[in-house]
């Protein structure tokens, strides 16, 4: 067989050096704008042909591209940088920021020291991957080459510093960065806040804030979404009322702060002016701020005003989903849920499990237990959602709630993991809700050494046995509590009225019209009992007589806060309260006939959901 036959092509010649210019310009301006991996090689094929393999700009595109873009290839920009022969700072920085891990980043950082010379971005960009992974040692040393190679007055650079002793929890060193800083900025100032906000000192936070030589948004927002995280939501609203007095512009980001203040206080009149205002101003309504403010609809009891934001969103992304559903849950409205998952499937959104999540909480709230067990079987076998344990404590809601305490129990004993406190609590509150006592004591005994510190666990075993009148063994709860210094959370309701939110504790006589709520309340009672009522004394703890348990019932705080509404508001108003903990049973049904006798809407939002009183019912039907 012949030899094949040798073919010899000649190379393109170059282009003269008038037009060497104009393509590498052209090459260069496709590199910016260059959007997938096939195209990045046919600009660094055309690099090459023009002689710029080994020009650090040129190819410090090509690396950024591949270290940066989402479909780069990062091994490839480590092999370019291997082939340059003498890369500069920006191919380095560019890499630096890309790097996953603590020790890589460090080792390109030496080989940087060898090849090159860091500067001022240099590292700002080391700190980020160390920051990310709470690399302590790899943080120290990369502080120790900022002072040895002369970048202390780097503001920059002292500003990255401070955020990473933040990251890792060391707000003394972050201090002793800023303290030591030879000028700071307000990027500076807003780090320290922003970062002891996160760790829970607030009033030192505050300090700082209030002693800032300027401040922006950024910082306003960085102390009120410190105290909103905190739970010091009356600070929040304090430092809001200051922040407009003041002039300061609402943007999106104190907006979305100031909106999840309003959703944990039940502040529904300032959600309102803070939507109105973000449509006044034109801001931007993307996804995140959409979902914020459907939240806040729906925790402050406006499920149709949270209905018809989701419905007006642009994008709905499936956080905005999840809210809606969530929202749906909360207020009772099981069918509705599960439904509007049904259109959420049918538009090819993905569930996540904060979903199905949401989803099996509709279905608990509703009483919907054979959806409740579709879904749940759905999460493996449909959607590849391995149940966490928050779902396998849904199951046990949905089951025990309904009465089937042995199928709740057997979840518990063929669960994956061992069960926590809220899973075992949720069977120990069904086991106080269908009065078993014997699984009661067992779970709650377990529940007790597994979250030692809750209050509410030892008031729940403590009230199933005074349910039953095992008076010895409800004090030697108590007792238990008492020796291990376990105080009971006390009852609080919040209501806003004119912009203002007012706080009752239960028996609390600190507020300014308390000598007319407690004569509402008085009156409120006596008109319910020609409706029927008759105080539920079966949650009292002591052993005492009928007419001694009945007076603490009477001033609990939610009854105090329809009273405070009763007195402040006009007759069809709607009453909208927060509380803390669960809704008694004696205070439920006396909203319901309070409801009736003075023809009020009352919405009371507790720890778990929603209860929508009107005309003697309730939204949840008795099923909480």
């Amino acid at each position: 067989m012949a030899a094949p036959a040798v073919v010899f092509v000649s190379p393109a010649p170059l282009p003269r050096p008038s037009t060497v210019t104009e393509h590498r310009r052209a090459t260069l301006r496709g590199l910016d704008s260059c959007r997938s991996m096939p195209e990045l090689r046919q600009y660094h094929s055309r690099l090459i042909r023009l002689g710029l393999s080994e020009d650090n700009d040129s190819v410090g595109r090509l690396i950024k591209f591949l270290a940066l873009h989402p479909s780069g290839d990062l091994p490839y920009a480590l092999h370019l940088l291997g082939l340059l022969p003498r890369p500069d700072p920006f191919v380095f920085n560019t890499l630096l920021c890309a790097l996953p891990s603590p020790a890589e980043s460090l080792l390109l950082y030496s080989d940087m020291l060898l090849r090159s010379a860091p500067n001022s971005f240099t590292f700002p960009s080391l700190l980020k991957p160390i920051s990310a992974g709470r690399d302590i040692d790899a943080g120290r040393q990369v502080h120790a080459h900022v002072l040895k190679l002369g970048f202390h007055p780097d503001v920059f650079s002292q500003n990255n510093l401070i955020r990473f002793y933040f990251s890792c929890g060391l707000a003394v060193d972050a201090r002793r960065v800023f303290d030591t800083m030879a000028r700071t900025d307000v990027v500076s100032w807003t780090t320290m806040i922003s970062g002891l906000s996160k760790l829970g000192s607030v009033d030192e936070a505050r300090e700082l804030f209030d002693g800032m030589p300027e401040r922006n948004s950024v910082s306003w927002n960085a102390m009120i979404a410190g105290y909103v995280q905190c739970g010091r939501f009356k600070n929040a609203f304090e430092l809001f009322d200051r922040m407009r007095t003041e002039g300061i512009e609402l943007d999106k980001f104190v907006a979305a702060s100031m909106l999840a203040a309003c959703s944990r206080m039940g502040a529904l009149e300032q959600g309102e002016w803070i939507h109105g205002h973000i449509e006044r101003m034109g801001i931007e309504l993307d996804p995140k701020l959409g979902t914020t403010i459907i939240d806040m609809y729906c925790k402050c009891g406006c499920l149709d005003e949270a209905f018809k934001v989701f419905r007006g969103l642009s994008c709905r992304g499936l956080s905005s989903w999840n809210c809606m559903i969530g929202g749906l849950a909360m207020h009772g409205h099981g069918k509705e849920a599960v439904k509007l998952f049904d259109e959420m499937m049918k538009e090819g959104v993905i569930p996540d499990d904060i979903t199905l999540l949401n989803v099996l909480s509709a279905c608990a709230h509703a009483g919907l237990v054979s959806e409740g067990r579709r879904y749940f079987n759905y999460m493996v076998g449909e959607f590849r959602i391995e149940p966490k344990m928050e779902h396998f404590g849904c199951m046990v809601d949905l089951l025990g709630r309904a009465g089937l305490l042995d199928e709740a129990k057997q979840v518990i004993q063929e669960m994956p993991m061992d069960a926590d406190a809220g899973v075992l609590g949720a069977l120990l509150g069904a086991c106080k809700i269908h009065g078993n006592v014997d699984l009661g004591e067992e779970i709650g005994r377990r529940v007790i050494e597994l979250d030692p510190l809750n209050s509410g666990r030892y008031v729940l075993l403590a009230n199933l046995f005074a349910s039953v009148g095992r008076w010895d063994d409800a004090a030697q709860v108590r007792r238990l509590m008492n020796d291990r210094g376990v105080n009971k959370e006390p009852g609080c309701s919040t209501i806003e009225m004119g912009g203002v939110v007012s706080e009752f504790i239960a028996g609390g006589k600190s507020h300014p019209q308390a000598r007319e709520i407690y004569a509402m309340v008085d009156e409120m009672l006596e008109r319910i009992k020609s409706e029927g009522y008759a105080p539920d004394t079966r949650g009292v703890l002591h052993d005492m007589d009928e007419e001694e348990k009945e007076n603490p019932l009477y001033y609990h705080s939610e009854k105090l806060a329809i009273a405070f509404g009763l007195l402040n508001t006009r007759t069809g108003d709607t009453i909208r309260i927060t509380k803390n903990l669960r809704v008694c049973r004696d205070c439920h049904a006396a909203s319901k006939l309070v409801s009736k006798v003075f023809d009020r809407e009352i919405i009371v939002r507790d720890r778990n959901r929603f209860h929508r009183f009107k005309g003697g019912e309730c939204s949840c039907r008795d099923y909480w």
